[in-house]
């Protein structure tokens, strides 16, 4: 688990974080919703330690990433597996030696280990016809599924995903969605997701955090995200024309259940 307590972040005196006190549960899909230059992408860096915060703690397990030395920071970070938003593999590396990678630089396995791993992470994204292919061969969705593969080839305990769905058509964004959340169920990772797509957020929240204005204005789930009572929540979620219409047919029912059983 994750633990935040009065974070705290300031630019020139302009506060991006204003007192956040949160938690991201183990085995779960932790997500960081809101709108733009609400905080999310402060949050997240402050969360991997590439962004220190004013004051305020950030616990990993009970140790606080503030105060940790530069070699219990590579230690942690040894921990973290990163989905960055455009992918980010190497051109020049086919997608096994992509996923091989952080285990070139980070582990201890001989050649044989450390290709049997990338193989079966690329086994666990469905993408083992590709092992051989360069990033320039195959699509915007395989190059996301390759990216996962690689986050995951360290055996992490936290995944971080920034914008995973960005740039992506809809039925692969919820292929994703769908592999970030098997994952995360199947090895028991703390995975954070920053997103302002709220189809991943009702396909995959299970601990969503809304920021406004670097306030933490909102914490639930998704099941309870449309019936909430905060308008500036609201306004985010109900932004676009399809979740208007979702909101005004639950509405619908619920007033006709609520007729059915005064009649009852």
């Amino acid at each position: 688990m994750i633990q935040v307590r009065n974070l705290i972040k300031e630019f020139e005196g302009r506060i991006v974080l204003d007192d956040i006190t949160t938690s991201f549960k183990k085995g779960a899909v932790n997500m960081i919703i809101g709108k733009s230059g609400s905080g999310k992408t402060v949050f997240l860096k402050c969360l991997i330690g590439l962004i220190q915060p004013n004051s305020g703690e950030i616990r990993y397990n009970g140790r606080d990433i503030t105060e940790m030395r530069a070699r219990e920071m590579k230690r942690l970070r040894r921990d973290m597996g990163m989905l960055f938003q455009g992918s980010a593999l190497f051109d020049s590396k086919t997608v096994l030696e992509n996923v091989m990678f952080p285990l070139d630089m980070f582990s201890r396995m001989n050649l044989r280990e450390r290709k049997k791993r990338a193989e079966f992470c690329l086994e666990r994204v469905n993408l083992s016809h590709a092992a051989d292919l360069y990033p320039s061969e195959i699509s915007g969705g395989m190059m996301k599924r390759a990216a996962i593969a690689r986050a995951i080839a360290l055996n992490p305990r936290y995944l971080f995903c920034d914008e995973p769905n960005s740039g992506l058509d809809p039925k692969t964004a919820q292929l994703i969605d769908e592999l970030i959340s098997d994952i995360t169920d199947d090895f028991g990772i703390t995975s954070i997701v920053v997103s302002h797509d709220m189809n991943s957020v009702m396909n995959i929240g299970d601990n969503i955090i809304f920021l406004n204005e670097g306030i933490l204005e909102w914490q639930g789930s998704k099941d309870k995200i449309m019936d909430a009572n905060n308008e500036k929540l609201n306004e985010f979620v109900f932004a676009s024309e399809l979740f208007k219409k979702i909101k005004a047919a639950d509405t619908i029912i619920s007033e006709n259940n609520a007729s059915g059983q005064e009649v009852g």
